[in-house]
């Protein structure tokens, strides 16, 4: 089993902070601060995605206010970084808006429906997911409609900006 770094505390008064963890520098080192949750959540996932799509191992760490004092919200998560097989193309003979092939546009939807819903769980405070999260937004992606995807964007993003 493999153990998974302590993060610091963040120094000064007690307000929102992203750390992030990279094996490879050995240090922690703050990714995003801000006095506003959301903020520092969209910063973390944003980076999160990058760091992981150049095949980076990332380990983050989410600190904030409680009671006047740091609280770490997030022990620290980590996920390691899998090749992820490229979707597969299926043939087909008809053509989309633009004269692109059917194929090419509905992977370019479904695409479109998978930033909907990252964005939405990004802004729910769901920034680190595990590769099943991942596929389980793929599928969602693949099986709704654009209009279902942004309803439930929609409740995501809403039921981020209660915390």
């Amino acid at each position: 089993m493999e153990s998974r770094p302590d993060s610091p505390r963040p120094q000064g008064a007690p307000r929102w902070v992203a750390m992030i963890h990279r094996p490879a520098e050995g240090s922690w080192r703050t990714a995003a601060e801000s006095p506003h949750r959301s903020a520092v959540l969209y910063a973390l996932g944003e980076m999160t995605r990058t760091l992981r799509a150049r095949g980076d191992e990332v380990t983050v760490a989410l600190w904030g206010p409680k009671d006047g004092a740091w609280h770490l919200y997030d022990a620290p998560l980590k996920q390691a970084t899998e090749p992820r097989p490229a979707p597969e193309a299926s043939p087909a003979s008809l053509t989309s808006p633009g004269g692109a092939s059917a194929s090419t546009w509905a992977e370019r939807m479904t695409g479109r429906r998978h930033q909907v819903l990252m964005a939405g769980l990004g802004k729910a405070g769901l920034y680190d997911l595990s590769p099943e999260d991942d596929t389980t937004v793929k599928a969602l992606a693949e099986r709704l409609d654009e209009a279902a995807v942004r309803r439930v964007a929609h409740w995501l993003a809403t039921a981020g900006g209660a915390r």
